[in-house]
């Protein structure tokens, strides 16, 4: 999927813009929305954990967050089956597994 596919959420989520996020979810995006292969929690998690990889800086966890607080489901399985916790864990994402276990324990 290029960038000109993604659903304006993804897109930001892709680019790892948390201001643009933030506004799509405050205007009532859709915190669960799935597309293509992915709930925007799944990708944020795996964008956050594969940026860290390639740039070799440390983790973030902003777009994560930002979809915590508006609510994403922490334990919605994209359409492969993957939770957020599985791929947070893949990456050993432990800023991410933090908040998601945080999260859970609310629900």
């Amino acid at each position: 999927m290029d960038d000109f596919t993604w659903t304006p959420a993804h897109r930001a989520v892709e680019l790892e813009d948390a201001e643009a996020l933030a506004r799509l979810l405050a205007d009532g995006a859709d915190p669960n929305e799935v597309f293509g292969t992915a709930t925007l929690l799944t990708h944020a998690i795996d964008v956050e954990g594969d940026s860290a990889l390639q740039s070799r800086q440390p983790l973030t966890v902003h777009t994560t967050a930002i979809l915590l607080a508006f609510r994403a489901d922490p334990q919605l399985r994209d359409p492969a089956g993957h939770t957020p916790m599985d791929v947070a864990e893949r990456y050993d994402h432990q800023p991410a597994i933090k908040l998601l276990t945080q999260h859970i324990g609310r629900r």
